[in-house]
């Protein structure tokens, strides 16, 4: 019997939500990783040198080693640390100093428009970057799901609050904010089990920010501005229902394939859950990268009210 309308909606039980929680933070992990390799290559010049490319390899403009991750991760990871420091609460000046420490590490890799809003930030104190057309990357969205799931089952407006004081730091920008609160949206229906949820926020978003619709054409090559990112995950969502499908479509349209695989990685974590994803990236995945994504998607839970 199908339920009513107004029938409470079920949370599922506590593993099966953390499984999930650590799916989505692992596969965010992977999908940089596995995209990492062909960034900034082509399609055409993928299929040349890789045929498929399905494995965590590394190398890359980057020269990573196997597994090893790059800034969309590291700076989740930087994110979610601030925000386990304030018991589950997102706060901006507390964002902008992790990201600043993360900057100050030297990361592997990091956006134009972090590095200059991070620098003014050090200049002003303020960690809310003046609003700027012109900081429509997918910096802010790549590094999202540690808000996505300290803010699991909250109101709307609450969410939308916590998603901009991190964005913000160091992307002003209304289609940034439109893709982080979509992202955390498709995060929360993988979460719950709630598939027409993740409809509905799409709809949500193609209806107030027409432009992220994607073309009737296969974006490849996606560039790093949001709306081609987002363009490229909604497609590879849409046209494959298992966790590597999804990923191996993503990255294997080059451009900032990390990214996108990043971003892919996470809602397909979220709804497929850490079994889910092939156990030979798993393992090939940075122990130590293996291990802080395990422990802050469960520390992350932990200030949950599933009640």
């Amino acid at each position: 019997m199908r339920p009513s309308s107004n029938a409470p909606l079920r949370w599922p039980d506590a593993d099966t939500l953390r499984e999930r929680a650590v799916g989505a933070y692992l596969g965010l992990a992977i999908g940089d990783a596995l995209g990492a390799t062909v960034e900034f290559m082509t399609p055409r010049e993928i299929q040349a040198r890789h045929g498929v490319h399905k494995e965590l390899t590394g190398g890359g403009w980057l020269r990573l080693k196997p597994g090893q991750v790059t800034d969309d991760t590291t700076m989740s990871l930087a994110l979610g640390a601030a925000i386990l420091e304030h018991d589950g609460r997102v706060v901006p000046d507390a964002c902008a100093r992790a990201f600043d420490a993360w900057m100050r590490a030297k990361p592997v890799d990091i956006g134009n428009t972090v590095r200059r809003n991070l620098v003014t930030w050090r200049r002003t104190g303020d960690p809310q970057a003046p609003a700027s057309e012109h900081d429509a990357g997918n910096g802010a969205a790549m590094r999202v799901l540690p808000v996505a799931l300290a803010t699991l089952g909250r109101p709307r407006e609450a969410i939308a609050a916590a998603s901009r004081a991190q964005a913000h730091v160091t992307h002003h920008n209304a289609l940034s904010d439109a893709a982080c609160e979509c992202l955390i949206a498709l995060v929360h229906a993988g979460l719950r089990d709630r598939p027409q949820a993740g409809q509905a926020a799409i709809a949500r978003l193609l209806a107030t920010q027409p432009v992220f619709t994607p073309p009737a054409r296969r974006v490849d090559n996606p560039s790093g501005y949001v709306v081609h990112t987002l363009q490229a995950v909604l497609q590879a969502l849409a046209a494959h229902a298992d966790a590597e499908s999804v990923l191996l479509d993503v990255v294997n349209r080059g451009g900032d394939a990390d990214t996108t695989g990043a971003i892919a990685g996470m809602v397909v974590g979220a709804r497929h859950g850490a079994k889910a994803l092939p156990r030979r990236w798993y393992e090939r995945l940075d122990p130590q990268i293996r291990e802080a994504c395990c422990t802050q998607a469960v520390g992350l839970l932990a200030h949950v009210t599933t009640a």
